[in-house]
């Protein structure tokens, strides 16, 4: 394996502003998960960071968007913790994915989402197909798609849950480095 592959480390993009959030609570999981894999990932809370919406035109510019685009750009892939609301990820999340646009290109991409019910689970396909379609990104299609009954407090309370964050971290680590072997060789 190539020392590009070998240290490619997906970028966790937690995306929830709500300090319970359970999509920070999967961002967390999963960042664990990659640390016992040896990888060291990247975690950027979109809470921690005051982005301006994308207005299309003086926004990119701003303080912390230049900095957070990097940090997608430079990461072998990402790991995206999402809440859902009203069937869609959050807003916050669509706005830095606007503000941080080309960074995105052939970004090995997985989701990890949280809900208040089960009836929204498709309502990442948005966003994905978003991010295939403008970025060409590998969309990981097995998503994790939690709700509050996979929870106890604030952490991850079912075994079906931390097998799937362990599988989808695992995937998404596996094909970023085959991605950073292959992008170096070409």
């Amino acid at each position: 394996m190539s020392d590009a592959a070998a240290s490619a480390a997906p970028l966790i993009l937690s995306a929830s502003l709500n300090s319970g959030s359970r999509s920070r609570v999967l961002a967390a999981a999963a960042a664990e998960s990659l640390r016992r894999r040896g990888s060291q990932p990247a975690v950027i809370d979109l809470a921690e960071h005051a982005l301006p919406l994308c207005d299309g035109e003086t926004a990119y510019g701003a303080p912390g968007v230049g900095e957070l685009a990097e940090a997608i750009s430079s990461a072998a892939g990402v790991l995206v913790a999402t809440p859902i609301y009203n069937y869609d990820v959050n807003a916050a999340l669509k706005n830095a994915v606007e503000l941080t646009g080309k960074s995105w290109t052939g970004k090995v991409v997985g989701f990890l989402a949280a809900a208040g019910g089960s009836g929204s689970y498709m309502s990442l396909m948005g966003l994905a197909n978003s991010l295939m379609l403008d970025f060409r990104c590998l969309i990981v299609p097995r998503f994790v798609y939690a709700t509050g009954e996979h929870f106890q407090g604030n952490e991850v309370g079912d075994a079906d849950l931390a097998d799937r964050i362990d599988e989808l971290a695992g995937t998404v680590l596996e094909l970023s480095r085959a991605w950073a072997s292959v992008k170096q060789t070409a």
